[in-house]
């Protein structure tokens, strides 16, 4: 049941998203990144300390590579959301469960592995249909180029998943593992904001003001679930369970914003629970199988 911690990452994550809508009114995109990634970096660094770790890792390497990935994958996406419906920059980056899917075949073709998962990977492909029903997204002609931003930062993220698997195969602790996404984050915030500028703190709604910690707080912890998830669950049961994350989010938008479901929304919710269920129930005759757990 390793892979309900990315049921409980996709709630924290849909929880800062509420965050990063009301801070938006007052924040730029890259600021916002700057402060989760230094608020999620201070947090991390303060559990790493408490729980007696340390911060010195033996493969800096390979947190340099799912760093860059991740800030890469997170950058695309916010890109995606400027220039694109919400709706369809959530679908395009959901789509890292089904570039998953694909990572794992193609992986498994390439070593020559059996590959066993078919009914795993199906369960996958039917959770994003219930996010594309649930979202109906829609792309313009003149968002081409913006959709194709969009669909690498689902590929981004499908890769920077894997290679959180990798990390935890070496031993890396979940925190450390976070800690080190989050002075990414940090960095490439910092380096963005040199050329777009800080908002005046006087010019900041105490709505937004007030929002600014728990999203970095509400980022490491999700991380840190997802991390966990991916670190000791099955890859494609995982994959499965982040499109709840979709149905948290819809249902913020319908109390907290007041946004309406239409019914095909609804039904698209229920493929998505129905997806998540019938991947725990298929756990059992499948094993995570990535080419990262195969090295």
């Amino acid at each position: 049941m390793q892979a309900l911690w990315m049921v409980l990452a996709s709630f924290l994550f849909a929880t800062m998203a509420v965050g990063i809508k009301v801070a938006s009114a007052s924040f730029g995109t890259l600021e916002l990144v700057l402060y989760r990634g230094l608020v999620s970096m201070v947090f991390m660094a303060v559990v790493v300390r408490a729980r007696g770790a340390s911060l010195r890792t033996p493969v800096p390497m390979m947190h340099l590579w799912r760093s860059t990935i991740g800030v890469l994958s997170l950058s695309s996406w916010f890109y995606a959301i400027a220039h694109l419906p919400l709706a369809t920059a959530m679908t395009l980056n959901y789509m890292s469960g089904v570039w998953v899917a694909a990572f794992i075949v193609g992986g498994a073709l390439l070593y020559g592995a059996p590959q066993k998962q078919g009914p795993l990977m199906g369960t996958v492909l039917l959770g994003f249909a219930g996010v594309v029903m649930t979202l109906r997204p829609t792309l313009d002609q003149n968002q081409l180029f913006a959709g194709v931003i969009g669909l690498l930062s689902g590929m981004g993220a499908a890769m920077a998943y894997l290679q959180v698997t990798a990390l935890g195969k070496v031993g890396e602790p979940e925190e450390r593992t976070v800690f080190y996404f989050s002075v990414g984050t940090a960095v490439v915030g910092a380096v963005g904001t040199l050329f777009t500028g800080l908002t005046p703190w006087s010019a900041v709604s105490w709505q937004a003001a007030a929002w600014v910690i728990p999203i970095g707080v509400l980022a490491s912890l999700g991380q840190w679930c997802m991390t966990r998830a991916y670190r000791h669950g099955a890859t494609l049961v995982v994959a499965s369970m982040q499109y709840a994350g979709i149905v948290f989010a819809s249902f913020y938008s319908l109390v907290l914003f007041g946004d309406h479901i239409a019914p095909i929304g609804w039904a698209g919710i229920a493929v998505i629970v129905a997806s998540g269920i019938l991947a725990t129930v298929l756990r059992s005759r499948a094993l995570p199988n990535t080419p990262a757990e195969e090295h």
